[in-house]
């Protein structure tokens, strides 16, 4: 190896975390979880993101942070200039804090980070959280395959958040499935509900289903809607709720057909759009029943957060939400896509309130067991300590 190499290192290893994101999503959440708990006395967090939510939160919490812009690669007519500059940005920082390794918590920031280490001749590892490259297409899940395995290729270290999202991969390359994970004890079911219900004009007594997202078509609000349309004629007096708002880019076209969808529906008062909330820990207090009609999800962070909260949660049975939910024991799984499914397990979820309690106790004990974030930071932990001891 050469100057880089990886010779003569001790404890604390520095290592140089990069993720593309100025916003905050359930990657970058993740990640300032992991980044804040590290022992410090066997790994130095670094930071390189671009200026935004996550530099912020990051810097708050006292983690070192770099600025470091990342630009988006695809359709831009700058993107080899963009691509060499953000590699040799990363290969100096890597040489100024002397990373043992260099991480990377996104597609984006994989795509530079990979050729930087490569370069810099230090281990890359890929934390990959995303079925595919854009969330403008999640429809085509990641179709690059060639760039895949060139990622592949370069990684010592490959960590998926689930076994769907490493169903992704090419074959032949081998990963280790870590689970995003919380701390349980901010997500807890002695949390009041009753201020939030105050705020958005919700019956405290009437029931209440939920969901939470942005308003993306792919979360699936409109499937909400029509779940919504479906239990209302059965059962007129539930209440129902969309947390999550348009993203600052979008227009709000999909915003207004949902509004629209609701009031064609004849949901009148009993549907209510909180717009974007900083914490969904109040709303989550609020609902009797979770509920999570998207297109298939890598994670979906905001199911164990409800679950946390002991309430049960309803979903298609796709992408990481079988790995998550367990079926009869935490919540209901149903058919991929079948709205009216989602709908009858709701309405059985609304119509026995032990049940409820069951399911909702059940999947707090689940999260316990398998998504804090504790365990998600140590099995991170170790996995780096060993790839970097044997490299």
């Amino acid at each position: 190896m050469g100057s880089n190499g990886m010779s003569k290192r001790i404890r604390p290893y520095p290592i140089l975390f990069v993720d593309h994101a100025p916003a905050m999503g359930g990657a970058e959440h993740s990640l300032l979880d992991l980044l804040q708990n590290l022992d410090r006395r066997l790994l130095t967090p670094h930071l390189a993101a671009p200026a935004g939510k996550l530099a912020e939160a990051a810097t708050q919490r006292g983690i070192t942070v770099h600025l470091t812009p990342l630009p988006r690669l695809r359709r831009s007519p700058h993107a080899l200039i963009n691509w060499h500059k953000g590699i040799r940005m990363l290969m100096t920082l890597a040489d100024t804090v002397n990373a043992a390794a260099i991480y990377a918590n996104t597609v984006r920031s994989a795509v530079y980070a990979a050729l930087a280490a490569r370069l810099g001749q230090r281990p890359f590892v890929w934390h990959m959280h995303d079925f595919w490259l854009t969330e403008e297409r999640p429809s085509s899940l990641w179709p690059d395959t060639l760039l895949k395995q060139l990622l592949c290729a370069q990684a010592q270290l490959i960590i998926t958040n689930s076994k769907a999202t490493a169903d992704h991969l090419p074959p032949n390359y081998h990963y280790v499935t870590i689970y995003n994970g919380i701390d349980p004890d901010k997500f807890r079911p002695q949390n009041n509900g009753r201020p939030f219900r105050t705020r958005f004009q919700i019956p405290h007594h009437a029931p209440l289903v939920g969901m939470v997202g942005r308003l993306r078509p792919w979360k699936g609000a409109h499937r909400f809607i029509t779940l919504a349309e479906l239990i209302h004629q059965q059962m007129p007096h539930v209440h129902f709720v969309i947390v999550g708002g348009t993203p600052l880019s979008e227009d709000d076209s999909y915003t207004n057909k949902i509004h629209d969808q609701a009031v064609a529906a004849g949901l009148g008062n009993r549907c209510h759009f909180t717009g974007h909330l900083e914490d969904v820990r109040p709303a989550l207090a609020a609902i009797d029943v979770f509920v999570h009609p998207g297109d298939p999800e890598p994670f979906g962070l905001v199911n164990i957060e409800a679950m946390a909260m002991q309430k049960p949660v309803v979903a298609f049975a796709h992408g990481a939400l079988p790995e998550i939910v367990v079926e009869g024991e935490t919540g209901f799984l149903v058919p991929p896509g079948d709205v009216s499914a989602l709908a009858a397990a709701t309405l059985k979820l609304l119509q026995d309130a032990q049940l409820r309690q069951r399911m909702g106790k059940n999947g707090r004990f689940h999260v316990l067991q398998q998504f804090s974030k504790e365990r998600m930071v140590r099995q991170i932990e170790q996995n780096l300590l060993t790839m970097i001891e044997q490299a």
